[in-house]
């Protein structure tokens, strides 16, 4: 159906609203710091003169620029009360055990597991996207536990939810690795059907974790829902500054360049796409699709999918269902292939 001029004018008032309460948060926090910085630079004009003092302010306007991504970013307070209180699978009636585990550097991360009573059931690891925390989510992991038969693995990033810490590229790279390490370690877990989901900052996550030889090879499939190209591209597009395409990469704390990892994962990838994302345009999962080394990608696109609610969109799980079949066939014929050639072998070597 064509979006209507309303739709138009709803999805601008969204991202209005969205960038300024982002840009409130950032100016009530730099309140605070520059306010010191100010009196820093002053006093070294006093005493030093105004070369030092102008070098020291553009190293003070460079550091506020370069931390200032995080608070950009990261949302672990929204909604309210995020980051302390958290509702567990019970509220929907589903199974859970709820773990916390050191991740690579010594931080504590949540994580919880919500298994199937089958034996042998695949399961997806859930990265989610930049606010809230996994109790959030528990709606969504409850249709992929009960319309897809997985077992849902919610990982909640270091300083969010219940988890430690504090919010970094390289530390959700670390928590992912840890996730795949807990699930490594489970003996009913089969690690042939373990599948990589990630929507909007956790597909830069997921798509990082596809890249690291030692997991991927352990990950059968990945799907990817109305996540970006890279921070610097939908900062471009949020802000509506192109200029921020151009900034040099040094000057980017935080990256997450799925674009460029695409062409290094060849594992099956589901790409879904909400066509009324009003937040990252779709043409970014289009690139992203495009990019895909895999032999075996789907694109499905949802329509009247916004960037939060795709998921509740008519066939958003029976996408799902279908790609995963698929995949998991694939899986247990090469499965049934490798045992055949090995029991050849072994009755050649008999003979």
């Amino acid at each position: 159906m064509p979006r209507t001029k309303r739709d138009y004018v709803g999805s601008g008032f969204s991202t209005i609203q969205i960038v300024s309460r982002i840009v409130l948060a950032v100016m009530l926090e730099f309140w605070k710091i520059c306010t010191s910085a100010l009196l820093m630079v002053l006093l070294i004009f006093w005493f030093q003169g105004g070369f030092l003092a102008s070098l020291v302010l553009v190293v003070a306007v460079f550091g506020i620029f370069y931390n200032a991504q995080d608070l950009l970013l990261y949302h672990p307070n929204q909604p309210p009360q995020s980051r302390l209180y958290v509702e567990l699978p019970s509220i929907v009636n589903l199974p859970y055990e709820n773990h916390f585990i050191k991740s690579q550097d010594g931080t504590v991360i949540n994580m919880v597991l919500i298994p199937q009573k089958k034996a042998d059931s695949p399961t997806i690891i859930f990265f989610h996207g930049n606010a809230g925390n996994i109790g959030n989510r528990l709606l969504n992991a409850y249709g992929l536990y009960a319309a897809c038969g997985f077992n849902v693995l919610m990982v909640e990033y270091r300083g969010y939810g219940k988890s430690q810490g504090s919010p970094s590229e390289h530390g959700f790279y670390m928590d992912s690795q840890t996730a795949m390490d807990f699930l490594l370690k489970r003996p009913e877990i089969n690690k042939s059907r373990i599948i990589v989901f990630g929507r909007s900052l956790g597909g830069g996550v997921a798509t990082h974790l596809l890249t690291q030889p030692y997991y991927s090879r352990f990950i059968c499939a990945l799907i990817l829902e109305n996540t970006f190209t890279s921070i610097q591209n939908i900062g471009a597009v949020i802000f509506k500054m192109d200029f921020l395409k151009y900034v040099p990469s040094f000057m980017l704390k935080n990256k997450f360049c799925s674009n460029k990892r695409m062409s290094n994962i060849r594992q099956p990838t589901l790409f879904i796409s909400g066509l009324s994302d009003n937040l990252i345009p779709p043409k970014m999962m289009q690139e992203l699709f495009q990019s895909s080394a895999s032999s075996f990608k789907r694109f499905v696109p949802i329509q009247g999918g916004n960037h939060n609610d795709t998921w509740t969109c008519p066939g958003y799980y029976e996408a799902i269902a279908s790609f995963s079949r698929e995949v998991l066939n694939q899986v247990k014929s090469q499965n049934t292939s490798e045992d055949v050639h090995l029991t050849l072998e072994t009755s050649v070597h008999n003979v």
